[in-house]
């Protein structure tokens, strides 16, 4: 939560930060990364499976054992946990995108304004003459 935190203001951190996570995506830190969020999602995928499974058994016998009650908050909160480490993941690789590419695309729209600024004004010479001899 920090490092989202980090990312969404500027600041020498922020600096800091997008090199480190810049460095971790050189080489096979991709290929780590996508693998440790797969395991996590699989994982997520059973305990979210074994959730379904109780609650099954408490609707066909009536009342939840108190073992079964202890078993299901345990396996909500790790699944609370490993969505929320999934989505923070999720949310930091998108921030760190647009943070490299927030340049590329400032300057492109610079290159594009500057590229039509002349064409707006010769139109607009040709569409007001009357303009175009007044500030002569």
């Amino acid at each position: 939560m920090a490092l989202v935190l980090v990312l969404l203001f500027r600041s020498p951190l922020r600096n800091l930060v997008t090199k480190v996570l810049d460095k971790m995506k050189e080489g096979r830190g991709p290929v780590i990364a996508k693998t440790v969020a797969g395991t996590l999602f699989v994982v997520f995928i059973s305990i979210s499976y074994n959730i379904i499974e109780i609650q099954k058994r408490s609707l066909e016998g009536g009342v939840l054992n108190p073992t079964d009650e202890v078993l299901m908050a345990n396996q909500i909160l790790e699944a609370s946990l490993m969505g929320f480490a999934l989505f923070l993941a999720l949310v930091t690789y998108r921030l760190h995108y647009y943070i490299k590419e927030l340049p590329k695309t400032k300057r492109l729209e610079a290159a594009e304004e500057t590229k039509l600024k002349p064409d707006v004004k010769h139109h607009d010479l040709k569409e007001h003459p009357k303009r175009a001899t007044a500030s002569r």
